[in-house]
């Protein structure tokens, strides 16, 4: 198995896809495929060496996000996903939490995770986890939402 290729390297075989000449684009077709196709055009053997040079660098697409993307390129939808409530907070943002007689300091990470005491954590509810030693939601323990108890009593 080819181990995967550092994402620079697959831009640069990306990039120098049209410049191959057709000889190389058949030899590197040929690496990745049993037959050749009934369709030469240039364009056709480019997209398809190009996606397996990216399936090879960077794995395959699990069959639950192939059926997800095939749908949306039937119909042209893309689903309206649920955003937490801390996807939207800006990189930089400081959150303060004072629990147990101690203040408790979240920054958020630019590639959407936060720093908490020097480590980095995917979610709020993580670091809320780690902070109370039991399982929280993380928007509700840094006060970005209201609790269930508290939206139940609004609507009351």
């Amino acid at each position: 198995m080819t181990p995967p290729a550092p994402a620079n390297n697959v831009s640069l075989q990306l990039a120098q896809l049209p410049d191959l000449t057709m000889e190389k684009l058949w030899a590197l077709w040929d690496e990745f495929f049993d037959l050749r196709p009934g369709n030469h055009h240039r364009t056709y053997l480019e997209n398809r060496i190009a996606y397996k040079l990216q399936e090879r660098a960077y794995g395959v697409l699990s069959p639950t996000l192939r059926r997800k993307l095939e749908k949306i390129g039937e119909t042209g939808i893309v689903p309206n996903q649920k955003r937490a409530a801390d996807c939207s907070l800006t990189p930089g943002t400081t959150l303060l939490r004072d629990y147990n007689g101690l203040t408790h300091r979240v920054t958020v990470l630019p590639d959407g995770g936060f720093e908490y005491q020097g480590q980095t954590y995917k979610s709020l509810s993580a670091i809320a986890r780690a902070i109370t030693g039991t399982p929280w939601s993380g928007p509700v323990f840094f006060g970005l939402k209201p609790s269930a108890a508290k939206r139940k009593g609004e609507r009351a």
